[in-house]
């Protein structure tokens, strides 16, 4: 028998940090998330260091922050090079590693410590050989990858792709080395478009009532702005009202999918007696906008794009006191922390280059010396000025555009859903944050401060080797 702990980390695309029914959503429905957060804590005020894909998956897996491992925004094609990863210390230190899953890593099939692999190419060839289907793949649905498009899945849910990830995290389970801690990353595509869930769970969410998307007072430009006809990718834009309501319906479709494959794999857990050795943490790479302020998909610095679910469930071994708590602001917790949590409660030394901090202090109620505020940020992505650089305590969020200067200020207390602007009625509080800003950013090579003042400045995705131009897709 090994007396380290088992670790299982669950890892969504696009998953938003309201949305889960414990936390009093209207319309979510993940019981078994809610059931797994039971036995362990809930951090209601998580977010990620950079709101799109790649970049979060990289702090990740390195336990540092955008900044300091090289991409602070969306890139494809550039390299994993890191001395130290998540992974990779846990390998060298004993424990059986699996991902089953999306990984973005480049090349696609670079393990990075990893001892097994399995991935969408993998879900492919296996779809593909399956009777019947005569050529049939993922997106005969007709559905593009980020649109706001949506509808039922062409396929049986058995055949669909979280449903295949869960199977193989299973058969794992069964065939793994019993003289070895594992750990396993179950990571899955969705809830990211395009939002095509099995019938049944559209059928259950058409026709119910949907909360409509928040709208800010500094919103309308989003509207004005966009190109029409609009394309079914684009980022920003009014759509009808019917075709709002099937989104967000297949959506919340989509999580309660992903919550129902999420539970059977906590429940062959809790069968085959391991769930009480292993630690499982739950948690999403970014939000989704969903039509608030008139846009969609990620990237931005508002709560449903970066705030991100964070459930922390310790073995059963740990104390009774910390299961079933919240843990509100102004302790905010981000991907960076992953990886030195890991650590920690397997008994591993956490790496020199990990910038990130142990979230388990704070789960056994040692909250002393914690982040005053979260930082995150990202490059230009759908458009050369929606570049941002945030600051967060849970209670106020500061939001400066370092392409154009543009500020935004929230009361996240009084305006959870950030439709009013505060920089010109808080003058007191915007310059408090302003000033952290300018210290969060000095030193910096990218110019964007100079101690004394914020500096607006062109701003690459990718930090490292010669100047890249911006992604615009």
């Amino acid at each position: 028998m090994n007396e380290s702990p088992n670790l299982l980390l669950i890892l969504t695309d696009h998953w938003r940090g309201d949305s889960l029914s414990r936390l009093g959503h209207p319309v979510a429905d993940t019981p078994h998330l809610d059931s797994l957060s039971r036995g362990g804590t809930t951090f209601t005020r998580a977010y990620t260091p950079c709101p799109s894909c790649i970049a979060a998956r990289r702090s990740l897996m390195t336990g540092m922050t955008p900044y300091s491992q090289g991409m602070i925004g969306y890139q494809d094609g550039k390299p994993w090079d890191y001395e130290h990863t998540l992974a990779g210390t846990l390998r060298d230190s004993g424990y059986q590693t699996v991902n089953v899953g999306k990984t973005h890593f480049d090349p696609p099939r670079l393990h990075l410590g990893f001892e097994q692999l399995t991935t969408s190419q993998d879900y492919g060839e296996w779809l593909a050989r399956q009777q019947g289907l005569d050529g049939v793949e993922k997106f005969a649905h007709g559905v593009p990858a980020n649109s706001w498009l949506a509808r039922p899945n062409h396929l049986p849910e058995h055949q669909i792709e979280e449903t295949w990830f869960t199977t193989q995290a299973l058969d794992f389970l069964n065939h793994r080395d019993p003289t070895r801690p594992f750990f396993l990353c179950l990571s899955f595509n969705g809830p990211h478009p395009p939002w095509c869930p099995p019938q049944v769970f559209y059928d259950q969410f058409i026709d119910r009532s949907m909360p409509e998307p928040a709208v800010g007072d500094w919103a309308q430009v989003h509207a004005d702005e966009a190109s029409m006809p609009m394309d079914v990718n684009q980022w920003r834009g009014v759509v009808p009202d019917h075709v709002m309501h099937r989104a967000r319906a297949a959506y919340f479709a989509y999580l309660a999918f992903l919550d129902a494959q999420i539970g059977r794999l906590i429940e062959h857990l809790n069968r085959s007696g391991l769930l009480g050795d292993t630690m499982t943490l739950f948690t999403s790479d970014h939000g989704e906008m969903l039509g608030d302020h008139h846009l969609w998909r990620k990237t931005y610095a508002y709560e449903a794009s970066a705030r991100v679910p964070f459930i922390v469930r310790p073995p059963t071994s740990m104390s009774d006191a910390i299961r079933n708590v919240e843990v509100d602001a102004p302790l905010t917790v981000g991907w960076e922390d992953i990886m030195p949590t890991f650590l920690d409660i397997a008994g591993v030394p956490i790496p020199e280059t990990v910038e990130g901090r142990s979230v388990m202090p704070l789960v056994r109620g040692d909250v002393d010396d914690w982040r005053p505020y979260y930082h995150g940020e990202h490059s230009p992505c759908y458009d050369p000025e929606n570049a941002n650089q945030y600051l967060t305590d849970g209670h106020w969020k500061y939001i400066w555009n370092p392409i154009n200067g543009q500020q935004q200020l929230f009361h996240l207390d009084a305006d959870p859903h950030e439709c009013r602007n505060l920089v010109a009625e808080a003058p007191q509080e915007l310059e408090r944050w302003r000033r952290r800003m300018i210290s969060q950013l000095q030193g910096r090579d990218d110019g964007l401060s100079d101690g004394q003042q914020l500096c607006p400045g062109p701003v690459n995705a990718w930090r490292f080797g010669k100047a890249d131009e911006l992604h615009l897709g």
